[in-house]
């Protein structure tokens, strides 16, 4: 009776791992795309209604042209917040990935660390090769409607030692800046966020989390920084409400397993912050 007990409660417990790592499978596997609207401070009229497509850290995945186009005619800006690659990634399957997101609408792209250990030079030429353009602690002017909107991408350091370089100014054609930077980190750098709205990756938000716990694998800064929305009160600065969105990234570090925290591409769409709102 104890020996069929004891292979009773083996049983609980090997079904309760596979169903666990199906689920862990799955979230890693998932095309999903999480919407957003964001009431940024200085946002041009005729901006209000527009759409960024945001992906961070795609590391080794494939994307799903068949999800992907399905949001063809909703895209105003393709922004790739770094990680596109990773070492032994075939540079075909990040041409194929480009193709496809350019398909949406213009891209613009910042490196990420894996970038750099990976092969620099050959992504910088498939970016080019489908439009696109790779910041590097560079300033853009986003168009519409004769109004602009200035992109700063934030170049990432080949090492963390190294620290971030100043990134320009605001030119005089704007007064809505955002900034796209890989590692979320920068921020510790800025004690003015000098942005109305920051869009970062490289956490993956942990990728194993655990309820109430939360992520297992981050600690100092990342636990606090770790995925979401985050913003601020600077009433003494030029952007007075600044805005931070760090997402849990569409591709997967180590093992393609995540928990409590499922791969995410997303769909921002701008709206102009009246005085009187407070997002």
């Amino acid at each position: 009776m104890v020996t069929a007990a004891l292979w009773s409660c083996a049983g609980i417990i090997a079904a309760v791992g596979v169903l666990l790592y199906a689920r862990m499978s799955y979230e890693a596997r998932l095309h999903a795309v999480t919407d957003s609207k964001v009431k940024l401070e200085k946002l041009p009229k005729s901006f209000d209604g527009s759409r960024i497509f945001f992906v961070s850290d795609i590391h080794k995945r494939k994307l799903s042209e068949p999800y992907v186009s399905s949001f063809q005619g909703m895209v105003d800006w393709v922004i790739l917040g770094g990680d596109i690659m990773e070492r032994n990634v075939p540079l075909e399957r990040v041409r194929e990935n480009l193709r496809i997101l350019s398909g949406l609408g213009p891209i613009y792209a910042v490196y990420g660390n894996h970038d750099l250990k990976a092969e620099p030079e050959g992504l910088a030429e498939a970016i080019l090769d489908v439009g696109g353009v790779l910041l590097k602690d560079e300033n853009l002017l986003l168009e519409r409607g004769g109004e602009y909107v200035c992109l700063t991408g934030v170049d990432q350091p080949p090492n963390k030692r190294d620290g971030y370089r100043r990134i320009p100014d605001l030119p005089r054609e704007a007064q809505c800046r955002i900034v796209v930077v890989h590692d979320p980190v920068w921020i510790r750098s800025m004690p003015e966020k000098p942005a109305s709205l920051i869009l970062a990756g490289h956490t993956h938000g942990g990728q194993i989390r655990l309820p109430v716990f939360g992520a297992i694998r981050l600690n100092g800064f990342y636990r606090k920084y770790d995925c979401g929305w985050f913003s601020w009160y600077q009433p003494k600065s030029a952007v007075q409400r600044p805005q931070m969105l760090i997402s849990r990234g569409f591709g997967n570090r180590r093992v393609d397993l995540r928990l409590c925290c499922p791969a995410e591409m997303h769909l921002i769409q701008l709206k102009q912050a009246r005085d009187d709102i407070n997002h």
